[in-house]
Order: C-alpha cells, then sequence, then structure tokens
C-alpha cells in the first residue's frame, strides 16, 4: 500500500487525506497546531459558505489564470455537493451560496473530521515539517518530532492569512528548498487604507455602492455592494473583491486609487436631472437638508464640506456646475489607496508556489516527482462567495487522488 503524507490539515489538507484514503493509500497528515481545520471555522462568518453554485473562471485569480479553472472543472461544485452530501453535510443554498443546514462551520469540520478517522487516516498534531528530502523513489520528512518517511507526500501548507488559524506560510520556504518560484505573497480580501484625515468623520458608516480600481490610471476592475467606511480607508465585500489587484499594484509601487460611486444605478446624467429636480422641489432646503433621506448624514457633511458650496445656500440658488459638483462628489469620490491592512486581517493571500511549475491536471510538482501540492499555498485565490474553499476541496481532491494512484 502506497504511503501519502499531508502536511497542513486546513480544508484542502484534509481533503487531500480523504481522497488519497479513499484511493486506496496509507495516509498520515501532519498539522503544526493543535488541532486540524481551525480556519474552516472562521468562514463564512462561523456558518461555513463550503462553495457557490455560480462558477465561473473569473471567480478564480492567479499569474496563469487559466490554471485554476482547469483545476476546478475536474471536481467542481456538484461533486463538491455530493461528496459533503455522503459525509452528512446537506447543503442550504441562499442565492447560491451554499451552507451546512445547521448554519455551523463546526458540521464541516466534524464531518470531515470523522470522514478521517472512517478511512483510518493518521493525524499527528503539533508536528511542524522543516524539509522535504527526496530518497530514491521515497521521501523523508523532517520535522521538529523527528523524521516521517513518505512514498508521496501532498504540500497543503496554507498561505500567510490569517496566522492566528495556523496559517503562518511555512510550506512556502520547504517548496522554495525544492526548487519552486514563490511568486510575491501578499494579503488578499483585505481592507484598503486610504490617505485622508476625513475618514475619521465617516468611520462607521456603510454605504451601497461601487468601487473602481484604477492603477496607474487605468481601470483594473470594479465591484458593487455594501461599502464601510473606517478611520483608516474602505472595507467591505467590493472592497476585498479588488484589494488583490491593489496590494500586487502597490508591491509593484504603482499608483493606486479607489473611485467611489454611492449611486450607481444611475447614471451621470440621469443623477444630476434627478437631482435638479429634487432641487427644485425643494428650493429653500440647505445641501445638507437636500439630501437627507438620500444618503448618511456623515457622508452628506462631507461631500458639502468638499463642493466648497456655502453650507447655507439654498439649492433652488445652485448653479449647474454647483449641482454637477454634487453629482461628481457622490458619483465619483475619489481615493487614494495607500496599502492594505494586513495578514492578519486578510482572508486570504494572492501569489504562492507558482502554477507554471505545477502540473495542472494532477498537481505533481514540474521539480520533484511524487510531490504535490493543494489548496492556498499555490498561487491561486478566489473572490468572496465560498471559492476559497472551493478551491481548497477542488486541489486537495485532486492531488489526494493522484497521490495514491500507484501508475504514477
Amino acid at each position: 500500500m502506497r504511503k501519502v503524507v499531508v502536511i497542513g490539515a486546513g480544508a484542502a489538507g484534509m481533503m487531500a487525506a480523504i481522497s488519497a484514503a479513499e484511493h486506496g493509500a496509507h495516509t498520515v497528515v501532519l498539522e503544526h497546531k493543535d488541532r486540524v481545520g481551525k480556519k474552516i471555522l472562521s468562514t463564512g462568518n462561523g456558518r461555513c459558505n463550503f462553495t457557490n453554485l455560480v462558477q465561473t473562471p473569473q471567480c478564480y485569480r492567479s499569474d496563469d489564470p487559466k490554471f485554476p479553472w482547469r483545476v476546478i472543472t475536474q471536481f467542481d461544485e456538484k461533486k463538491t455537493v455530493e461528496f459533503f452530501q455522503n459525509i452528512g453535510v446537506y447543503a442550504k443554498n441562499r442565492n447560491g451560496y451554499l451552507y451546512p443546514n445547521s448554519d455551523q462551520a463546526g458540521a464541516v469540520l466534524d464531518s470531515l473530521r470523522m470522514e478521517m478517522e472512517r478511512l483510518c487516516v493518521e493525524v499527528h498534531t503539533e508536528t511542524e515539517v522543516l524539509e522535504i528530502i527526496p530518497k530514491k523513489n521515497r521521501f523523508v520528512i523532517r520535522t521538529g518530532n523527528g523524521n516521517v518517511t513518505a512514498d508521496r507526500v501532498i504540500l497543503a501548507a496554507g498561505s500567510k492569512a490569517a496566522p492566528v488559524t495556523g496559517s503562518d506560510g511555512s510550506g512556502y520556504a520547504i517548496a522554495k528548498k525544492m526548487g519552486h518560484r514563490i511568486v510575491p505573497v501578499l494579503p488578499a480580501l483585505v481592507q484598503l487604507k486610504c490617505k485622508g484625515k476625513f475618514f475619521q468623520s465617516i468611520a462607521g458608516v456603510r454605504i451601497q455602492g461601487c468601487v473602481s480600481l484604477y492603477v496607474d490610471g487605468d481601470c483594473v476592475c470594479r465591484d458593487t455592494g455594501e461599502i464601510q467606511l473606517t478611520q483608516y480607508g474602505i472595507s467591505g465585500i467590493p472592497v476585498f473583491q479588488v484589494s488583490r489587484f491593489a496590494a500586487k499594484a502597490l508591491y509593484n509601487k504603482q499608483e493606486v486609487t479607489a473611485v467611489l460611486n454611492f449611486m450607481p444605478q444611475m447614471s451621470e446624467e440621469e443623477f444630476t436631472v434627478f437631482l435638479a429636480e429634487r432641487a427644485r422641489l425643494r428650493s429653500q432646503k440647505t445641501a445638507e437638508e437636500f439630501l437627507t433621506g438620500l444618503f448618511h448624514k456623515k457622508m452628506i457633511a462631507l461631500w458639502v464640506k468638499c463642493s466648497r458650496i456655502s453650507k447655507e445656500k439654498p439649492v433652488g440658488t445652485y448653479s449647474e456646475e454647483e449641482l454637477r459638483t454634487l453629482v461628481r462628489l457622490i458619483q465619483q469620490f475619489e481615493v487614494n489607496v495607500e496599502g492594505t491592512n494586513s495578514f492578519e486581517q486578510a482572508q486570504v493571500c494572492c501569489g504562492g508556489v507558482s502554477t507554471e511549475e505545477v502540473k495542472e491536471d494532477t498537481l505533481e510538482s514540474s521539480y520533484v516527482p511524487g510531490v504535490y501540492f493543494a489548496g492556498e499555498i499555490l498561487d491561486v485565490d478566489g473572490i468572496c462567495g465560498g471559492y476559497n474553499l472551493q478551491w481548497a476541496w477542488s486541489s486537495g481532491w485532486i492531488a489526494g487522488r493522484e497521490a495514491a494512484d500507484v501508475t504514477n
């Protein structure tokens, strides 16, 4: 029986171990924390959004954008739902976002753990892996607790995001020792730090809008949803969705700006006409009174201040240019992005082991035959909505299957 050792017991590592054991391998898991799957518990605000029924190539990002999709299609969301149903997790559908029916991330973790127990997977916690040493068709894995031998190895040690859950980036050093190139690892699905003292006056505001990210003057991406204003900048799902592009651009010393549109459902012309009619009906109102009922009062105060229009001036006396100034502030509010929050606040990372050096059909190393990769350690990150867990399930299943296959 082939012996497969999985390094890391996060979502991808647990799935890889189950897959390897299911395909006939004697499977051993080495985890440096005191328990398995800790990061799973924090996903989906503790409810575990474990996949999404809407799957497209654009949901996954990488320096090689075609690589993730070739993996996902081998073990897609349908196979994921079937897998979890078979181990006892019934899915609840919320507009395509799938959660366990219990709304408890612990149910997903416990089901994976019980499946590993059923398949007699050996789990060794508090075991730090230091190095993988190839030895004539076998491997010696050097750990802080002694050496472990293996016929095949799956490196699923995670990224550097949310280190409190055990993701410390140690797997990158192991991969690098084997000759793999590491694409710079940066926070993704993370808040953005922006320039401007005015953020203190609007901190705590939540408002629907569109975030357009510009790099050196060119729009590279945009997303719409609830924007959260903080003391240091911007947060919320649409900010998370564009953050990886901001992180990479800032790493490359490029200029990054975010343009916030707080009335994305109307064009600039439509919104101008709308406000002009509103001003006609409320001609004696000040700007702050005039916009009450449309926007948060903290935002209104900021826009009026930035417009340099007198606070006391009735909107009925606004010139066309003054009205358009207000429109542009609301629909094209530009902020300079200076950085991202740290790995501690990031949900995932962009960057990792270059996918150019990994076989897309098997996830085997192109440099060291018999070593496979799964999960966040690879240069793949998904958008919000269950996509990073789908990547973990897909890559873990394939790596486990291929590592166990005695014909490989």
